[in-house]
């Protein structure tokens, strides 16, 4: 099991950036695939982008795609969202979450072994 610490939600402004970090624990994370989820109030759990454990495949959803960008270090043990041209629409729950070892990046939220608590995303109009 990893455990999963995020960071960096905060109120931001329409056309602002923001970069979230989930910081993992253990030597498996170089081995897990790490995705991004978000939540909006009364909404379900919805994909936002996955990584490969080695970086060579990323995935990015319609709606965040050419605005968000998935990345990892690691060596840092860490992923990465960074969040520019930020929109009202993309105020969620941002949650980190992992899969693996060796499995592949999925947009599905139940191929996730292990969640992050969520950080709090607020744009402002």
């Amino acid at each position: 099991q990893v455990q999963l610490v995020e960071s960096g939600g905060r109120l931001v402004q329409a056309g602002g950036s923001l970069r979230l970090s989930c910081t993992t624990s253990g030597r498996t994370f170089s081995n897990y695939a790490m995705g991004w989820f978000r939540q909006a109030p009364g909404k379900e759990r919805e994909f936002v982008a996955a990584i490969s454990w080695k970086s060579t495949i990323t995935y990015h959803a319609d709606s965040v795609k050419g605005r968000f960008t998935i990345s990892r270090d690691n060596a840092k043990n860490t992923v990465y969202l960074q969040m520019n041209s930020l929109k009202p629409e993309d105020t969620a729950v941002y949650f980190c979450a992992a899969r693996g070892p060796y499995r592949s990046a999925s947009a599905y939220a139940n191929d996730y072994d292990d969640w992050g608590q969520g950080t709090q995303v607020t744009v402002s109009s």
